[in-house]
């Protein structure tokens, strides 16, 4: 009997043992904050987590640092302009990178939205675009495109579409002076249409047209224009302590490698307001002095 009791307390013993060693990992291990950076793509996505990929990892050990918690940010690159910003409305994007024209349309459709940074060069809220053309091309100027083909990017692109447009207009360019003009979706295609010789210029944004030049494509620069920085924002009804210590993470990030992997010049984070995207309104509201 006095066998049979030992060998019953000695199982309790081990089985509370066992419970607790499988428990003791719950009880020491730190939650982790899983988070999704989303965004549309402007060329191939294999290229997108190489540009992303580094500043995200910054990201992620800054947020760490703030918040006592080990963060992991899934990248996610969206399909179309559209998905990309459905999928800040719908919540399938924590964080999203923006351009001004979607952040824009995407404001009105969901006014939660917050704005977290802004990609500036110089201290400047502001980027530039590129109407690019062959290498030995002949034009010189605007206004030689007169009679061309015109490659632009996405119908919703702020580079590819909006401020392009209006430049060329404000330089006399309409779209009844263009031979003809297509949309072709992604930056690079754009770049890679006018080096193929398909079109005679096109509008792309200068990292890309950078890094085809860097890759040996034959183009060269006809005009450069000025963009509004691209916006960085969080979905609605993210956790306000995270949303601020993206902000903060953002504006504080220096990383030379990091920043210089998203291919643009002394690129740096701002803060920034809904009044930074004025330049895009006015290039949407007065689009129609392009297509007249």
């Amino acid at each position: 009997m006095h066998s049979l009791s030992r060998v019953l307390t000695a199982a309790k013993t081990v089985g509370l043992l066992a419970l607790a060693s499988c428990l003791l990992p719950v009880c020491v291990a730190r939650a982790e904050i899983q988070l999704t950076f989303g965004l549309y793509s402007s060329k191939k996505p294999t290229d997108m987590v190489k540009l992303y990929r580094p500043l995200l990892n910054q990201l992620e050990s800054a947020l760490a640092a703030k918040l006592g918690e080990p963060v992991v940010i899934q990248l996610q690159v969206a399909k179309t302009y559209e998905e990309g910003s459905q999928s800040v409305i719908d919540g399938t994007f924590d964080i999203s990178q923006l351009g001004p024209v979607s952040y824009i349309q995407l404001k009105e459709k969901q006014a939660g939205v917050s704005l977290l940074a802004i990609e500036g060069t110089k201290g400047r809220k502001a980027l530039q675009g590129v109407i690019c053309v062959l290498s030995n091309a002949i034009a010189g100027s605007i206004k030689d495109l007169r009679g061309k083909k015109f490659a632009f990017g996405d119908q919703y692109s702020t580079t590819g579409r909006y401020s392009s447009q209006m430049y060329l207009a404000e330089n006399g360019i309409t779209a009844k002076d263009l031979g003809t003009f297509n949309y072709l979706e992604r930056h690079d295609k754009v770049g890679a249409a006018v080096a193929a010789g398909d079109y005679d210029a096109g509008a792309l944004n200068e990292r890309t047209f950078k890094k085809m030049v860097e890759d040996g494509s034959p183009l060269r620069a006809l005009a450069r224009f000025p963009i509004d920085g691209r916006p960085w924002v969080s979905k609605a009804g993210l956790d306000p302590r995270i949303q601020a210590a993206l902000k903060d993470a953002l504006i504080n990030i220096n990383d030379p490698k990091a920043l210089a992997a998203l291919g643009e010049e002394n690129l740096v984070f701002l803060p920034g307001t809904d009044a930074d995207f004025e330049a895009t309104r006015k290039a949407i509201r007065e689009n129609g002095r392009f297509i007249k």
